[in-house]
Order: C-alpha cells, then structure tokens, then sequence
C-alpha cells in the first residue's frame, strides 16, 4: 500500500521538534491512503541532545522522505508508530 507524507508547516524552527527527558525526537503524520481521515503519527527519535544538531537532523530527515516520495517509493516508516488523535 502506497501512503504520503501528510507534512505541514507553519512555521518555527522546532516545528516536529520535541524535546523527551533531554533527547529531541521528531514527530510527523502519513496518510495510508487519501480516503482516510486519520493520519498515521510517527516518532523518531533524532539521537542527540543538541537543539541546533536536531534541526539539521530533521531537515535531513524531511528531505530523504521527500525524496522517497518523489521517486514514487511507499514512505517508511522508521520509528515508534501510533494514532492521531
């Protein structure tokens, strides 16, 4: 089953930032297909204590997962996976 990524911005360098007992995770939604309502939300832990590392990080992030997109690839899923609420 293909899913897209379901990214919105608005604004703010630590938008999909979170910070967890010191270590910056980042969070983002997949939608499995367009006739659902419900995004799946995926956290990935980023592996660093650094704000300014974890932003580079997420960026990096983002770009691989658009990139994946772009070629047309399902979008992985690469860490803890849970419900939006």
């Amino acid at each position: 089953m293909k899913t897209e990524l379901a990214l919105r911005f608005r604004g703010g360098d630590r938008h999909h930032l979170f910070n967890n007992n010191g270590t910056w995770f980042v969070r983002y939604c997949v939608r499995e297909a367009a006739w659902l309502k419900a995004d799946r939300r995926v956290v990935a832990s980023l592996g660093t204590t650094d704000l300014d590392v974890a932003r580079e990080r997420r960026d990096a992030f983002f770009a691989h997962l658009n990139l994946q997109a772009l070629l047309g690839e399902s979008v992985g899923f690469l860490a803890t996976e849970g419900r939006a609420a």
